[in-house]
């Protein structure tokens, strides 16, 4: 359904404004007063990735008067088949600057506010209470799980979406929009993460890069929609991308019927912060400490609204496993070779990441498998009888986050375990920094 405009408009248009927004004037659903709504606007966009790098150009094209990005990482040169914002001169800046940059040079009178952090418990409401409208460009659950809920009670818009392979999901959530009886959230469509190990990440398992531009700039459309109250935004509507298809579908969604609190670290007794139970701080500060490079795979017990298995808590019940670093790795696997050392090294990555980088000597079984059967993967490493004479096994994936589930999961079999901290990654910085990385 339509929704009234969310800015007010800002002061009458310059002769300079007039003549670079003319296209936008003449549409008579926008006209001068949605242009000067846009000039007034303050738009967050969390990520300048994949998503929020179209974004954020036609935002910025567009003449929205007020920009804020989120993102506390450096380019890297794997994200320039599709963050378009980058290029190749800006690998190793913050995509913050790299993007501010790009801003400033389309539309100089866009303000832009950079903000090279990680959203987390004590930074969450502060960033986004400064802005009328959010787009969540991340590509990880716990981000996008924190990002929708401090919106919701700040009673922000959302412009969501969420891509993977050749797929793509949009909406645009609000839990109070005016003039409607109820509204919808992140949590009326997924209440909680998947599973862990079910969804793998894009950098586990692949995007297509030209897609994100399409999502991207649907995403700056939407949010153009809102500023002006024009059309009819996608709050109530999820649209579904098949680009190999070259097909989009739709699916309502609703507000779901109440429901019990959800369990987190906190009602279980676990919360460093000390914020009170089932409080929103205490739920942004059980997400962030799962955000990580590849925290889409994490561990659902660190997530607002996810409960492990039997509804404990793994971090906080389960010893740690002991780690070594890549370093002592290549140490240990030159005794192996020389038949001074006896271990299994397992890679629990895609196929796909192997066919990229993979660290000799280690065998295969990716995640799922090793959670939907950890006793079955045991057997296939051929570890030996659980006890003194079972082979240790060393765990790794890309950084560290998939492992150690992994680990979590072997250790419960009845198998030594050692996670490798930092994974492939670190292995390629610390020991062979010939080998590609993604």
């Amino acid at each position: 359904m339509p929704l009234p405009p969310l800015v007010a408009p800002g002061p009458p248009l310059t002769r300079e404004q007039v003549r670079r927004y003319s296209r936008h004037l003449l549409l008579g659903q926008l006209g001068e007063e949605g242009q000067r709504r846009l000039r007034a606007a303050r738009v967050l966009v969390v990520g300048a990735g994949g998503l929020g790098a179209p974004a954020l150009l036609y935002l910025a094209a567009a003449g929205v008067g007020r920009l804020g990005i989120v993102d506390d990482d450096v380019v890297d040169g794997s994200n320039l088949q599709r963050q378009v914002i980058h290029t190749t001169a800006d690998v190793g800046r913050p995509k913050v600057d790299s993007a501010a940059e790009k801003i400033a040079a389309l539309a100089p009178d866009v303000v832009v506010d950079r903000h090279h952090l990680r959203l987390d418990a004590a930074n969450a409401r502060a960033v986004l209470a400064g802005y009328d409208l959010v787009l969540d460009g991340t590509d990880n659950f716990p981000t996008r799980y924190l990002v929708a809920d401090v919106a919701a009670e700040l009673g922000l818009p959302v412009v969501w979406a969420s891509i993977l392979r050749f797929d793509a999901q949009v909406s645009v959530f609000w839990s109070r929009p005016p003039g409607t009886a109820a509204g919808v959230t992140l949590r009326d469509l997924f209440p909680a993460p998947p599973p862990p190990g079910t969804t793998p990440s894009c950098g586990q398992a692949g995007v297509l890069g030209a897609m994100t531009g399409q999502v991207g700039s649907l995403m700056a459309t939407e949010a153009v929609k809102l500023i002006t109250g024009t059309g009819e935004p996608l709050l109530g509507r999820v649209l579904i991308l098949d680009a190999l298809a070259a097909r989009w579908s739709e699916l309502p969604v609703r507000p779901r019927a109440a429901a019990p609190a959800p369990r987190t670290r906190a009602e279980l007794g676990y919360d460093p912060t000390g914020a009170p139970a089932g409080s929103l701080a205490a739920a942004v500060a059980a997400a962030e400490r799962a955000t990580g490079p590849d925290a889409a795979s994490s561990d659902a017990a660190t997530w607002p609204g996810g409960a492990a298995p039997g509804g404990a808590a793994p971090d906080a019940l389960t010893p740690a496993t002991p780690s070594i670093t890549a370093t002592e790795l290549a140490e240990r696997l030159s005794d192996r070779e020389r038949g001074a050392d006896d271990f299994v090294l397992l890679d629990v990555r895609e196929p796909a990441e192997r066919a990229i980088v993979a660290i000799p000597g280690a065998v295969s079984v990716p995640l799922g498998e090793v959670l939907a059967d950890p006793e079955g993967a045991v057997h296939r490493l051929d570890l030996g009888r659980p006890g003194e004479a079972a082979r240790e096994l060393l765990v790794h994936c890309r950084t560290g986050q998939r492992s150690a589930q992994a680990a979590r999961a072997l250790a419960g079999a009845g198998v030594r375990v050692v996670d490798v901290a930092g994974g492939v990654l670190a292995w390629v910085a610390d020991v062979d920094p010939t080998l590609p990385t993604y």
